[in-house]
């Protein structure tokens, strides 16, 4: 399926990195290739570790970049970014000079019918990002106790009925397998009360968004890949992070935060200057958003935020 996908921010990302032409950078989302292809026209000697578990982009950016891929300007890692420091270890990396995360579902994902992720196509309940997994959305919806269902709306999907959606799966499934997309959105919209389900966009947004994240577990797998990718900043290394929910966005502003922030210390105690800075510090202060003129033409830019950090 040919690669169809907008990148968003892709340039005010790329220009967080502020790129060395002979650095080593990782992008950990490769996708359509947008972040990859920007930073492969800054390196000249320098080398890009590209990461995916979904075998589409990995194939589609294999035949996309085959020179780069051949004169070793581009690796490409058919893994999980959670990875990162064991996938970087097999090619001798133990240091990086930036890397760029886009998270979320690309749009090649969520057009591709058969993939599951979306709610405007019929399609078996499937939703993993690397088909190479066994955990997919029909065994969480058909298996999953009630408390678990329950849990996995209204932690990941922030959903305003997560009671009510869980006891109506139970229901359903007593009676038969719930195996389709399409029949998962009747049962939410039925859990719905009627006034809900006439504002705030499609009913089953945020339960499609809420199981999305339990069977690729993606804030698990954020966590553990940022914390690593922190550790692999060379100095004067840089992470720039484009978030598109707020579960997301707020565990990297969290995380972010304490890495630059210096600890407490207790009151009178002497301190030499600069002996308790912290080794990281913000580039961004506030995150940067889409301007007005890319979420007009990209509606999925509306909800996106950048933030950076550097080690210093």
């Amino acid at each position: 399926m040919p690669f169809e996908h907008v990148t968003v921010l892709l340039h005010e990302a790329i220009a967080l990195l502020d790129i060395k032409p002979e650095g080593i950078y990782v992008d950990a989302t490769l996708g359509g290739g947008g972040h990859t292809g920007e930073i492969l026209k800054k390196l000249t000697t320098g080398t890009l570790y590209s990461f995916d578990q979904d075998d589409t982009a990995i194939q589609y950016n294999t035949e996309q970049y085959a020179t780069e891929i051949s004169d070793g300007k581009l690796v490409l890692i058919h893994q999980n970014f959670r990875t990162l420091t064991s996938a970087l270890a097999s090619h001798h990396i133990t240091s990086v000079d930036g890397i760029v995360y886009d998270l979320g579902v690309s749009s090649v994902q969520f057009d591709d019918g058969q993939r599951g992720f979306s709610y405007n196509y019929d399609a078996e309940l499937d939703m993993r990002m690397d088909q190479r997994q066994i955990l997919t959305a029909k065994t969480i919806v058909n298996e999953w106790p009630f408390n678990e269902l329950m849990r996995v709306l209204s932690r990941y999907g922030e959903d305003r009925f997560p009671k009510q959606i869980a006891r109506k799966i139970e229901q359903h499934r007593e009676i038969k397998p719930i195996n389709t997309t399409f029949e998962l959105v009747d049962i939410i919209k039925e859990a719905i009360p009627a006034p809900a389900r006439r504002k705030g966009g499609h009913p089953a947004k945020r339960s499609f968004q809420a199981f999305r994240i339990a069977v690729n577990d993606e804030l698990g797998a954020l966590e553990d890949s940022l914390t690593q990718a922190l550790n692999l900043l060379a100095k004067d290394g840089k992470i720039s992070v484009i978030t598109f929910q707020s579960l997301e966005d707020r565990l990297v502003k969290q995380m972010f935060r304490e890495k630059s922030s210096s600890p407490e210390l207790p009151a009178g105690l002497p301190v030499l200057p600069g002996q308790f800075e912290a080794d990281y510090e913000l580039l961004t202060r506030k995150p940067i958003l889409p301007s007005t003129e890319e979420m007009s033409v990209n509606h999925r830019a509306e909800s996106a935020k950048l933030r950076g950090i550097r080690r210093k």
